[in-house]
């Protein structure tokens, strides 16, 4: 049977807040393994990579699995955070790539190497669609994607709907490009956004709209991925809503919203959407 595994991050577990004293890393694995999450997700680049081993000892204490979001700033950087990840006993890596072209082509050789790195290691490699990173834009990505068929993706859609200030409803057109990104996604990530704002607060009456949007999205998406996976796949969805500066603040710093309670209401937005499709997929087996 299928299995889906909710993972939050910790850096979204900060606060960074002049107003209130930052959580410690025990405090943060403690709420999130009470919470019923799977795992954490750890965020580093090479130089952090010793302060992150520090914290296998939490990952077994609360019994959490590990994701890795790593930050290579060269493509040598990734063969020590393949390592690092492996020595997490990780459930993949997701790659937020510091090295940039302009040309998609010209990125062809070091996403082809990486992916090599990885298989190597059999460790799952995937790439974040992410702003101020390689899949900053969401034309470079589709284009890249045709370049490189074999590469993965972690849609964090967010992104796309900043970088290309799309409209509610969306575009047929616009819609037509996610569904591609979609269909390339092993992994999903909990963050919802409007054409202006990278992440919104999924309570705010005028965010409905967008909140309906990606719910959408990661029905769609979640349904492609179960349609291609085997029987005894594990999904990982991603909770991640940042602290400040994605988090929006008041002229105190004072953020406008819980972050922590709303991860709460994703995680059981991505569950609900599971037994939807679960449900689904029985009603059409009976059918059949």
């Amino acid at each position: 049977m299928q299995t889906l595994e909710i993972y939050q991050s910790l850096w979204a577990m900060q606060l960074r807040s002049p107003n209130v004293p930052e959580r410690t890393d025990e405090t943060s694995f403690a709420m999130v393994a009470d919470a019923g999450f799977d795992g954490m997700c750890l965020d580093p680049s090479v130089s952090e990579i010793p302060v992150n081993l520090e914290k296998q000892g939490l990952f077994e204490k609360y019994g959490l699995g590990c994701m890795v979001n790593a930050f290579p700033d060269s493509p040598g950087d990734m063969g020590p955070l393949l390592d690092f990840a492996t020595a997490m006993n990780a459930s993949m890596v997701n790659v937020i790539s510091g090295v940039v072209t302009i040309r998609p082509e010209d990125a062809v050789p070091v996403v082809r190497q990486w992916i090599d790195e990885a298989h190597d290691r059999r460790m799952p490699l995937l790439f974040e669609t992410h702003r101020d990173g390689l899949l900053n834009d969401l034309y470079y990505t589709l284009q890249l994607m045709d370049l490189v068929p074999e590469m993965r993706l972690c849609a964090d859609l967010s992104h796309f709907v900043v970088d290309r200030e799309m409209r509610a409803p969306v575009p047929q057109k616009d819609q037509m490009y996610i569904e591609s990104v979609l269909r390339r996604s092993d992994c999903f990530q909990g963050r919802v956004a409007n054409r202006e704002q990278v992440q919104i607060q999924i309570n705010f009456p005028q965010h409905q709209q967008w909140v309906d949007i990606f719910r959408s999205w990661w029905k769609a998406g979640i349904r492609m991925w179960r349609e291609r996976n085997t029987f005894d796949a594990t999904l990982v969805f991603l909770c991640e809503l940042g602290p400040p500066p994605y988090a929006i603040t008041d002229a105190a710093q004072n953020e406008l919203s819980d972050r922590w309670q709303e991860a709460l209401q994703i995680r059981d937005w991505v569950r609900e959407i599971w037994a939807e499709l679960e449900a689904e997929s029985e009603l059409t087996s009976n059918s059949a």
